[in-house]
């Protein structure tokens, strides 16, 4: 059979002051209701439940990498855990078909007494593999993860990066069907992540629907083919990445002002004439067009544009047409241009236009939004790209001890 998963209206509920889900937490909580006390207080009875996830529904085929994103507390962790069996939805549908494959947290299901080698076997007993099923692939799981001189060392000693190394590699090497992934590949060095999102992309290529959740936002950008965006439980977005993206860096503080703006100022079209890609300190051109349809122009509203890291979610640039004295559009058709130096880290960037109402300090209108893919030049380190280049017309040659001058003009 093909594999998939898939969520169908599903409900989470927790009750606040309650956190025994596992016998851990069950312990302490009996103990205080037995002696009457509580860790917090009594909470009045509105208070006590709250839903984690509401009417949540996707699904993920063969071939097919979901996106999960969204602020702390959007309920991806619970999402992800319901998917992996560790908890029950409260109401709803969880179907998948196939074998999943699991990095949650940072060494989850490790035993930390442990050493590597027997974490190995276990987790591939866990998924029902046969010892020699996992012999097979030990050799690649050890290499892949970088641990060899530690394999026999109790994990419990291991470092963060060790265990989410080791945890991935398992995961991505004992031949899950589905595959699941939690934040835990922003731990590791550069070489790691590269090395495990290209893993993932070769999963999804053989046809293993994957599920990822991360706050990198460009890396959720390349490597998934659609995504979701929850905001405390419930879906605010959903499609491609970008649009994923573009709403949570900017539109999920939207109301009822921002939709009555939008029927009266609309972008039509975002594009880059020369490209969408350029070297770090060269020129990048940004044309937007739409129409407006104002009585007048609000004396504090103005365009804008605003470029944002997608590799941090933070934004590296913002101007406003009160700082260019670029005018409001009123009446008509409109079209902005704007030059952009990318003096930036190489990477990928998102370009925004809005409108912004300075006495609000808000948007009044989310406008459109391209991505711009930054080029290595000149090698660099820091945030900013100078362009610096300097020369060494007769570059320094170290005497060696005791050498006359001609030896060391002929050194």
């Amino acid at each position: 059979m093909t594999p998939s998963l898939a969520f169908d209206q599903v409900w989470k509920r927790f009750r606040r002051g309650q956190t025994h889900d596992s016998l851990r937490d069950l312990i302490p909580a009996l103990a205080r209701r037995l002696t009457g006390r509580s860790a917090h207080g009594p909470l009045p009875p509105g208070k006590r439940a709250f839903w984690a996830l509401r009417d949540l529904s996707f699904e993920v085929n063969a071939g097919e990498v979901l996106g999960i994103i969204g602020p702390n507390g959007a309920g991806k962790s619970t999402t992800l855990k319901i998917l992996n069996g560790i908890m029950e939805p409260t109401a709803g549908v969880v179907r998948t078909v196939g074998k999943i494959g699991a990095v949650i947290e940072v060494s989850a299901g490790f035993h930390q007494d442990l050493t590597g080698r027997q974490n190995v076997f276990l987790q591939g007993a866990i998924m029902g593999m046969r010892k020699a099923e996992v012999a097979r692939k030990f050799d690649e799981i050890v290499a892949f993860a970088g641990i060899e001189e530690f394999i026999d060392t109790p994990v419990k000693r291991y470092s963060s990066g060790m265990n989410a190394r080791l945890g991935f590699a398992i995961a991505a090497h004992l031949e899950p069907d589905i595959l699941i992934i939690d934040e835990v590949l922003a731990v590791g060095d550069a070489a790691f992540q590269q090395k495990a999102f290209g893993r993932i992309k070769a999963m999804a290529t053989g046809g293993a629907p994957v599920v990822l959740v991360s706050h990198q936002l460009d890396r959720i950008a390349e490597l998934c083919t659609k995504a979701i965006l929850l905001d405390r439980g419930v879906v605010r977005a959903t499609g491609t990445p970008m649009d994923c993206i573009n709403t949570y860096l900017h539109g999920l503080s939207g109301d009822d002002h921002e939709a009555h703006a939008q029927a009266r100022i609309r972008f039509d079209r975002i594009f880059a004439p020369g490209g969408h890609a350029v070297c770090s300190g060269q020129d990048v051109s940004i044309v937007v067009n739409g129409s407006a349809d104002l009585d007048e122009a609000p004396s504090s509203w103005s365009p804008g544009f605003r470029v944002t890291d997608l590799s941090t979610g933070k934004d590296v640039h913002s101007v406003t047409g009160i700082q260019r004295d670029i005018p409001l559009p009123v009446r008509g058709e409109f079209e902005y241009h704007l030059t952009l130096q990318m003096n930036v880290q190489p990477g990928s960037y998102q370009v925004h236009a809005f409108i912004w109402d300075a006495a609000a300090n808000q948007h009044v209108v989310s406008g459109p939004h391209l991505q711009i893919e930054v080029l290595e030049r000149l090698p660099f380190y820091a945030g900013v790209q100078m362009n610096s280049r300097w020369r060494a017309p007769k570059p320094a040659v170290p005497a060696l001890d005791g050498a006359s001058d001609t030896e060391r003009q002929s050194a």
